[in-house]
């Protein structure tokens, strides 16, 4: 047995892009389109009363309830370093993330919702190289969609790990 291999083998392991075609919720925040795959949302909301909770980061808006359900919700455009502006189509889409193998929801607060998207293979690059200094294991690749750059979010590593031990003590 060799620990190397094959030309053959090399070609059927299926490229990145590849692994990132399927069905995405898109969305914007500021003037960017991103988009989260469909599996990853549990649902869609108007903005609703949100309750602060103390020392919280500014990007932890606070908490909903969700039938009897008490959801922490969070503002991308804060968490992203943008100033906080919810206008009349902004809403909270409700995800869900995979923390120590366990299922966590989350609200993300989003500028508007664009539209639900097939992406095929031929429209994922790879997401570039900004430097060394630039932290983006949260970006999963980058769209080319009807003349539009659609950033596709790996939801799972948007918030840190200490960040959602942080939400989830609420």
């Amino acid at each position: 047995m060799t620990d190397h291999l094959t030309a053959n083998q090399v070609m059927e392991s299926p490229r990145k892009s590849e692994i990132l075609t399927g069905k995405y919720l898109t969305f914007k925040i500021g003037d960017e389109m991103y988009g989260v795959q469909i599996s990853k949302i549990q649902e869609v909301l108007r903005i609703m009363d949100i309750t602060r909770i103390p020392k919280m980061p500014a990007f932890i808006r606070g908490v909903i309830n969700l039938r009897e359900k008490v959801i922490p919700v969070a503002e991308l455009r804060l968490k992203f370093g943008l100033d906080t502006l919810t206008g009349d189509r902004a809403c909270i889409v409700v995800i869900e993330i995979i923390r120590s193998g366990r299922q966590v929801a989350i609200g993300i607060i989003v500028d508007e919702i664009s539209e639900v998207l097939n992406i095929d293979s031929n429209q994922i690059e790879e997401t570039p190289s900004f430097g060394l200094n630039v932290d983006t294991p949260f970006i999963r690749g980058i769209g080319k969609v009807k003349e539009k750059v659609i950033v596709f979010l790996d939801i799972d590593k948007v918030l840190s790990d200490s960040e959602i031990t942080l939400v989830e003590a609420i």
